[in-house]
């Protein structure tokens, strides 16, 4: 059942946490000066200032378990446990972002992206995902119980 709607959603959710990777999830002032945080850290003027590691394997993780459960459809109930994983990682990942952005610095000036609000989409997806798939899983047990 590859050809179902939980594969458009399981397939956006993957492509928008891909997408993590270029875009910016804030603009930080501290002191009067810029720094840039992205997927890879926090940037001053090109500078790596925090190495932002754990946030690149998050989303690394979380956009193969995406691409992952897109190929257990014949496993249902296997591909929901991986997106329950996968929304468990991105709440994790949403709440990654603030700790970066607050812990990093005293006294910070944030502006957030709209990237920073992806995560909760993707979340939002998954569960979408795993009601569609619940769905098919109870109409192939009725037809089992026909039989």
């Amino acid at each position: 059942m590859i050809q179902r709607i939980q594969t458009i959603f399981i397939l956006v959710a993957g492509l928008l946490t891909g997408s993590l990777y270029v875009q910016k999830f804030a603009d930080i002032i501290v002191n009067d000066e810029l720094h840039i945080f992205n997927a890879f850290g926090i940037l001053k003027d090109q500078a790596l200032i925090i190495n932002g590691l754990p946030i690149t394997i998050f989303i690394g993780l979380i956009t193969v378990l995406h691409f992952v459960a897109i190929f257990l459809y014949k496993k249902r109930i296997l591909q929901m446990r991986v997106l329950g994983f996968t929304m468990i990682l991105l709440l994790g990942l949403f709440g990654m972002f603030f700790y970066f952005t607050y812990a990093s610095f005293e006294e910070v000036k944030v502006a957030f992206k709209v990237a920073v609000a992806l995560p909760v989409v993707c979340v939002i997806l998954d569960w979408l995902a795993i009601r569609a798939i619940g769905k098919d899983e109870a109409l192939v047990r009725s037809l089992d119980r026909i039989r």
